[in-house]
């Protein structure tokens, strides 16, 4: 089968750049982006690529070379379904907060809800692919909800899990270290199979395209993110031990990254791991093993976001006790907001978590991030509902300009490894701080003895 129509449901961070990307590199392929929400999508058509949804380095030139080409974002989700020769389901599936699995399991209702739109809309066979993070076995049930149609039309269900991380996602889109493939091992699954190789092989090396059985395809995605955010766990952890042993987090982590069987990649110390992937995903292999009665896995596997709550605890408690035991009514400037650099995602951010801390101290709050708008930052905090929303404004601005932000405040706390916050004046930051003037570093990007000479007392993870 050779795919002519692509219709992805989400616009989201996956959806958005996945799409832009197959869309650049296949332009025979006619790629249509829908998504219920109306602004979302105006911000996609947008003529000024700086106002995207998303930002990513390098999504606005993809963007641009495909837009109107063969790349198109609409809101008229049964026209783009009834289309498509092959469909991306792309939409959230947040962690459940009510019922069975609360607080744990992946919350599928947007899921079921794509997939009966399309056994609503479908008159003609489809290949239906997997693209948000998924349980094991939601492949079944989707098959489920699509073969009760009774039209005649057939499905196949691919699962074709997503390894982007966020502030490369191009770049990762580009050049993938694997695809990887999941569908049936029947004669029709393996031709559905073929046909989504056929698009990545259009610009990924043949031997990075995996493909397996649906469940393994599946489990793969929690594994991966699972093994990653084990990694930041237990640096963390030892970056705990640094402190009260006098050994310095950044010299042990050097050390053992050198030897070729760990390597270096996520032995960085920091405030924690955030995003929409690591928890969400860690969560849900917690769940499964549980399920399957598997208790002493899941104790294991949970222990990692345990240890990354206790990170972002312990980092805001350095700061409340390094300023005497109180923060009642200092000013402490947070710079970044975003989970990490080069994305506008705050989903899980350190930053919120330690902020609200700060907060219940009842600490006056300064936040600057380069990508985050003022609306978000109100919006994560609000939802945490520690406070109302009118005390949240009482006790928390965000500036536009980072020196606006630490003027007259006690400290500062780096929260997001933005490289720009490297290239501050930072002897003008401190001449209009109070004193003594505080820097409490919680990704590990700053100059410690740079700062320390100006005057400076500096406070990172791990030393």
């Amino acid at each position: 089968m050779q795919v002519k129509n692509i219709c992805c449901i989400g616009a989201g961070y996956v959806g958005g750049p996945t799409m832009a990307v197959i869309a650049q590199k296949c332009p025979d392929i006619d790629v249509t982006v829908v998504d219920i929400n109306e602004q979302r999508i105006s911000q996609w058509n947008a003529s000024d690529l700086d106002t995207l949804p998303i930002y990513e380095p390098g999504l606005k030139e993809v963007v641009s070379q495909a837009r109107g080409r063969n790349l198109f974002f609409s809101t008229d989700v049964d026209a783009a379904i009834a289309a498509a020769d092959m469909i991306f389901i792309s939409v959230n599936t947040p962690t459940k907060t009510y019922g069975k699995g609360k607080n744990m399991a992946a919350d599928l209702k947007f899921v079921e809800l794509c997939a009966r739109q399309i056994a609503r809309v479908a008159t003609s066979d489809k290949i239906v692919v997997e693209k948000s993070t998924l349980p094991v076995r939601t492949a079944q049930a989707i098959k489920s909800v699509l073969s009760e149609t009774g039209n005649g039309v057939e499905f196949q269900i691919l699962s074709n899990p997503e390894f982007l991380a966020e502030g490369t996602a191009i770049s990762d889109l580009l050049r993938p270290d694997r695809i990887l493939i999941g569908g049936e091992t029947s004669e029709k699954g393996e031709e559905a199979i073929q046909a989504l190789v056929d698009v990545y092989a259009r610009w990924v090396p043949k031997e990075n395209i995996l493909t397996t059985n649906v469940w393994s395809s599946e489990l793969s995605k929690l594994v991966a993110n699972a093994f990653l955010a084990q990694r930041v766990s237990s640096i963390n952890a030892i970056s705990e031990l640094c402190e009260a042993t006098g050994a310095d987090v950044r010299e042990v982590s050097k050390a053992i990254g050198m030897d070729s069987r760990i390597g270096p990649k996520f032995l960085q110390a920091s405030v924690g791991f955030g995003g929409s992937c690591f928890q969400k995903d860690i969560l849900n292999l917690v769940y499964i093993a549980k399920t399957f009665g598997l208790a002493e896995v899941a104790d294991y596997w949970e222990q990692v976001i345990l240890m990354n709550d206790h990170q972002k605890s312990r980092f805001a408690t350095k700061i409340l006790e390094t300023l005497y035991n109180t923060v009642s009514g200092k000013k402490i400037a947070i710079l970044g907001w975003a989970f990490k650099k080069d994305t506008n995602d705050t989903r899980e951010s350190a930053a919120i978590y330690v902020a609200d801390e700060l907060l219940e101290e009842r600490a006056s709050i300064a936040v600057y991030d380069p990508k985050v708008k003022e609306e978000r930052v109100f919006a994560d905090l609000n939802y945490l509902e520690s406070r109302s929303a009118e005390e949240n404004k009482e006790l928390v601005e965000v500036q536009n300009d980072p020196y606006e932000a630490c003027k007259d405040a006690h400290a500062v706390a780096i929260l997001t490894e933005w490289d720009e916050f490297k290239s501050y004046d930072w002897q003008a930051i401190y001449d209009n701080m109070l004193k003594p003037a505080c820097v409490f570093d919680g990704r590990a990007i700053l100059d410690r003895a740079q700062l320390e000479k100006i005057g400076f007392k500096y406070y990172c993870i791990g030393n």
